[in-house]
């Protein structure tokens, strides 16, 4: 897909300039180690016909987040980018579009702390990342770094080289997207979409500590207590996760999708009569901002 043409107009450093006349230093410690953060963030045409970024606030102090924990100097506000970022929208003409911040390093070839540090934000058309299908899940021979390696709760650029060739793998093999486990062998998350999965209409996730908690995973438990649907955080395998009566994906791109099988196991439960249907449909109209209460299909 093309993110970008001769008059797309992006946010660096503090100016709004055109993609296409844009420059980043080749030396930079961002491009030759993945030494840099980033955020997805999606914007929607509400049922108001404005345009809402969802959870702006949450994914920027997030950006903050996980650049303190890599030792990256970050000296934005979270307000001064949400504004930057609806600039961004309208200049470029965007609605229903997937933003993206990213923060890296100047040159420097040294593995020494950095002074100062660089910002951009960009956006672009984007449908659901992993379309609208039921999924074909394949268990990833690739886990998910050792948390002691990594400060794994930070959204690194770094990190998605381990996503990337789990991502590549499932595709090369047939199947529509990967699932990763953790060091231990308990199922982690997607490559980039946190999982869920429903047993007698109870839905349960894995644990913190060895994941990236995401925002839309937060969203999910929001819209679960306010449905009334138990969902419990613990540990468990992938074999525990193929007794499943339905499966499902989360993140800001894919938004929230649902599994056909994973392997060679099929899961049971007709989509439209599950638990993660409905939180499908809850979480719709909640970035769209549609009448409180009512599910559109």
């Amino acid at each position: 897909m093309a993110y970008y043409h001769n008059n797309t107009i992006i946010y660096l450093n503090g100016a709004f300039v055109k993609a296409a006349e844009a420059t980043t230093d080749f030396y930079s410690q961002s491009l030759h180690y993945g030494y840099a953060v980033f955020e997805g963030i999606r914007s929607y045409q509400t049922a108001s016909g404005e345009t809402k970024i969802f959870k702006a606030t949450e994914h920027y102090d997030r950006l903050r987040n996980s650049a303190t924990a890599l030792n990256m100097p970050y000296n934005w506000d979270t307000d001064e980018l949400i504004e930057a970022t609806y600039e961004v929208l309208s200049r470029n003409n965007l609605r229903n579009a997937y933003i993206r911040p990213v923060v890296y390093a100047p040159a420097n070839m040294s593995f020494n702390p950095n002074t100062e540090s660089y910002l951009l934000i960009a956006a672009w058309e984007m449908g659901l990342f992993l379309g609208e299908k039921l999924l074909r899940v394949m268990t990833s021979s690739f886990q998910r770094p050792n948390p002691k390696g990594f400060r794994i709760e930070a959204k690194a650029s770094g990190h998605y080289v381990n996503s990337i060739l789990a991502s590549q793998e499932a595709k090369a093999k047939g199947f529509d997207e990967a699932l990763l486990t953790d060091m231990n062998g308990y199922v982690a998350e997607g490559p980039g979409a946190n999982v869920f999965y429903e047993k007698n209409g109870k839905l349960y996730t894995p644990a913190t500590g060895n994941i990236l908690p995401g925002i839309t995973r937060a969203t999910v438990i929001e819209i679960c207590t306010e449905l009334n649907i138990p969902v419990e955080e613990r540990l468990f395998t992938t074999d525990e996760l193929k007794q499943a009566d339905a499966v499902f994906f989360c993140g800001t791109a894919a938004e929230v999708i649902g599994w056909q099988s994973l392997d060679d196991t099929v899961f049971p439960a007709k989509w439209e009569n599950t638990l993660g249907r409905r939180i499908q449909l809850a979480y719709k109209n909640r970035v769209t901002e549609a009448v409180k209460g009512e599910l559109i299909d």
